[in-house]
């Protein structure tokens, strides 16, 4: 990748990543959500011992104050791991430690979405819902140029970048094979990748899994696609429109499924949810983006293979509804259905949390 103002020569990092670790001694990366519900803030502590669950990590804290979550003059937030997985970057024993944030006074912070969302997954448990989310996302240069981009034009119109496969038509793909190896390392649910329709954009999938744990999968992925174009001098994007025009936008298209919709004559379980789903569209709506539609209203216009955000609809087969059932299911009477409206930059929590509130508590 072209030298970057600030960069550093990772050949020498690797130096002192080489040297040996103490074998009683194991660096944990604990992970949260800022107070933007789309930020991820992180910072390591030594344990003493190989953590082989998140309780055995010790609940810590940080200055809220610094991430928009906390008053200078009461600024302690706490943070309670939740979800371990390997660390691709220090290797070894180390670990990524997923958290929780609470308030001064253990209160779920308002950007803590999990917590309510593992209560509705708790309540639903026997109705076994797995998810598997496509996240989109777009690669972008320092200066905020989409990354490969002419600095003084455009690429030529979509058309050929669609899983495309040549420098001529995408852009970054060294990143997103770094990724993908760190996420099978981590312990990561990846089922997959591709190029998207807009060039420097692409997709991971993360599924099935179910319940919570598609929350903690997402966005451990996420921080992971952070940190590899970090190592590039990369910049990683989950704006749902960040190029306006004739460019298709990012989603989190999201597939759904209960244990009833993947049994034999299943198919009138998914047309039951969709029907439940049509009456609570502009609730969804709001869970489906941090600015509660907001940035989502850019991308679902109703063109470049999305629906309009003011109407809902549901098709076999059709990418510009906001519910497709793929045709396979269609055609074997059972297996899942395609939320196409959260946005890329959606939290997987409230997205995951609403779905099972509409579909099977009937809340």
């Amino acid at each position: 990748m072209a030298d970057k103002h600030g960069s550093t020569n990772k050949a020498v990092l690797d130096r002192f990543l080489d040297l040996e670790q103490p074998d009683n001694l194991v660096q944990a990366e604990y992970i949260w959500i800022d107070g933007t519900g789309e930020g991820i803030r992180t910072k390591c502590r030594t344990l003493d011992s190989e953590p082989k669950s998140p309780e055995d990590c010790p609940i810590w804290n940080y200055d809220g104050s610094s991430t928009y979550q906390a008053e200078g003059s009461n600024s302690d937030m706490y943070v309670k791991p939740v979800a371990l997985f390997r660390d691709p970057f220090r290797r070894g024993k180390n670990k990524l430690v997923l958290c929780d944030v609470y308030k001064y006074n253990m209160m779920p912070a308002e950007t803590n979405r999990r917590h309510s969302c593992l209560a509705v997954m708790e309540k639903a448990k026997d109705a076994h819902p797995w998810f598997g989310i496509e996240q989109e996302y777009t690669l972008l240069d320092t200066d905020g140029h989409p990354f490969g981009w002419p600095k003084n034009g455009f690429p030529g119109p979509q058309g050929p970048y669609y899983c495309g496969v040549g420098c001529d038509k995408v852009y970054g793909r060294d990143i997103v094979e770094a990724h993908y190896r760190a996420c099978l390392y981590a312990g990561i649910d990846i089922a997959g990748c591709n190029a998207e329709v807009m060039p420097a954009q692409w997709e991971f999938q993360v599924g099935p899994t179910e319940g919570i744990a598609m929350g903690d999968h997402l966005w451990v992925a996420r921080y992971l696609l952070h940190r590899v174009a970090e190592e590039f001098g990369v910049v990683v994007t989950f704006d749902p429109k960040p190029m306006s025009g004739d460019w298709n936008g990012a989603g989190a298209h999201t597939n759904y499924s209960t244990k009833e919709m993947r049994e034999e004559g299943g198919l009138q379980a998914i047309e039951d949810a969709i029907d439940k789903l049509s009456k609570k569209h502009v609730r969804h709506i709001k869970a489906y983006d941090p600015k509660e539609g907001k940035d989502n209203e850019r991308r679902l216009t109703g063109h470049h293979e999305t629906s309009s955000i003011h109407d809902f609809s549901a098709g076999v087969a059709n990418r510009g509804a906001s519910i497709r059932i793929p045709r396979q299911v269609a055609e074997d009477k059972k297996g899942y259905l395609e939320d196409r409206r959260p946005s890329s930059n959606c939290d997987p929590y409230s997205v995951t949390e609403v779905i099972v509130r509409t579909t099977v508590l009937d809340e």
